[in-house]
């Protein structure tokens, strides 16, 4: 199973042509963090732009964190915040994604570094 970070998700709603065909050539769709949904949200600045969001998000399964996942972020963060600037939500996000056995599609793969054994890739060319 692959969950997608933020990023991924920016790219497929822009209609960034190469993120659009990697998410059309898979054999199963992938998910979304709930924290995902939650940071696209944040960046809303009015209603238009919160449907626009919610309507994306609907083709997508998503998945939430239980509790051994949301403590082993708290471990993440403390390790990752200061060595390589991870944020609260990837934190969140990337031990969602590990207690799923899940691979994590991002191209902020330094943010995950203190995350260990996450399966982390990189899914189209972004040149």
């Amino acid at each position: 199973m692959r969950l997608l970070d933020t990023d991924i998700m920016i790219d497929i709603m822009r209609n960034y042509k190469p993120a659009i065909e990697w998410l059309i050539s898979l054999d199963e769709a992938p998910g979304l963090p709930g924290y995902v949904v939650m940071e696209l949200m944040s960046g809303c600045d009015n209603k238009k732009e919160m449907n626009f969001i919610l309507k994306q998000v609907e083709q997508f399964r998503i998945f939430w964190s239980d509790e051994a996942d949301s403590n082993r972020a708290l471990a993440a963060f403390e390790k990752g915040h200061l060595a390589y600037n991870m944020g609260i939500l990837d934190a969140l996000i990337g031990e969602c994604a590990k207690g799923l056995n899940a691979t994590l599609c991002s191209f902020n793969v330094r943010h995950f570094k203190s995350i260990i054994n996450l399966k982390i890739e990189q899914p189209y060319d972004k040149s």
